[in-house]
């Protein structure tokens, strides 16, 4: 009989593209909604709320759970009441799980989170691996609660995986849309050094797949490219696949629009997945170029 996965977040852009290759693989998948929705296929739906702190106990009655809930971090500006949203809903979500677990006694063999580079703050050059400090500044506070909160599982689950996420690329959503949406100019910021952790859809889903399957892996792992570029690079890249012409953008300019927001993409995360590679994971698209061209052409 094949495993049951519950998604916590599985409307957003990672857990959509996840359900749909859980399933193609033979998995039933749980999904949390704040709203009732019929079942379809290997798709089940179960209600949440975090205002009530309620959750449906059968939700929970699972081999594995994955966690990919959280507010937008750049969809609004970060005023203070936006900072408390982003925190508390990956926090509360993980709290709410917890409580499901709690009340059913069921042990579920994994519980693997979602987490962001952001943990490490803005750190230049420096090489980032899974053994580095938390950075600084809100991102990397943000990371920290949010990774605090999924600790907390350990004694409820078998393994207790964390997958740092670098920035996801997908023509439904996140970065690349907005970016191809100044073609055919691009635009890189500042002085294009600050290092960006990119990673295809498709390649973190599998690196959530393989946390499934992998029974060895447990801890903290950099969900990234093992090809981290600057962000000038990064851009050449895409345009050397979309065709168009780069050029600056001034740093002042995205602070006045966006605040502390512009932090998102002014900070340097020079990330590597040093523990991914020694655990023998591989990526499909570790070429930027590459992993454009088939987001693209697939549409997804």
């Amino acid at each position: 009989m094949s495993s049951t996965i519950l998604i916590a977040g599985g409307s957003g852009l990672i857990g959509s593209r996840l359900t749909q290759l859980l399933t193609e693989a033979g998995y039933r998948v749980h999904i949390l909604s704040r709203k009732q929705r019929p079942s379809s296929g290997q798709v089940h739906y179960f209600q949440w709320d975090f205002a009530t702190m309620t959750i449906d106990p059968a939700a929970v009655e699972v081999d594995y759970i994955i966690n990919l809930t959280g507010a937008g971090i750049a969809d609004a500006r970060w005023t203070n009441s936006r900072k408390k949203v982003l925190v508390s809903s990956r926090v509360k979500a993980a709290e709410l799980i917890k409580q499901g677990l709690t009340e059913s006694a069921h042990k579920p063999k994994a519980y693997i989170s979602a987490s962001a580079v952001g943990y490490y703050g803005d750190r230049g050059s420096e090489v980032l691996t899974e053994r580095s400090a938390a950075g600084q500044g809100f991102m990397a506070d943000c990371c920290v609660a949010w990774e605090d909160a999924a600790t907390t599982m350990t004694p409820l689950v078998d393994r207790l995986v964390i997958n740092r996420i670098g920035i996801v690329l997908s023509k439904l959503g996140g970065a690349l849309p907005k970016i191809m949406m100044t073609r055919p100019v691009f635009s890189y910021f500042g002085d294009g050094k600050q290092y960006y952790p990119w990673i295809h859809i498709d390649d973190v889903c599998r690196i959530f797949m393989d946390s499934i399957t992998d029974s060895n892996r447990s801890g903290i792992y950099n969900a990234v490219s093992p090809t981290p570029l600057t962000n000038k690079q990064f851009t050449s890249d895409i345009k050397a696949e979309l065709g168009g012409v780069v050029v600056p953008a001034p740093v002042f300019a995205l602070r006045l629009a966006l605040g502390e927001m512009a932090n998102v993409v002014l900070n340097s995360n020079n990330v590597i997945p040093e523990r991914l590679t020694a655990a023998g994971q591989k990526w499909q698209y570790p070429d930027l170029g590459a992993a454009v061209a088939d987001l693209v052409e697939r549409n997804i």
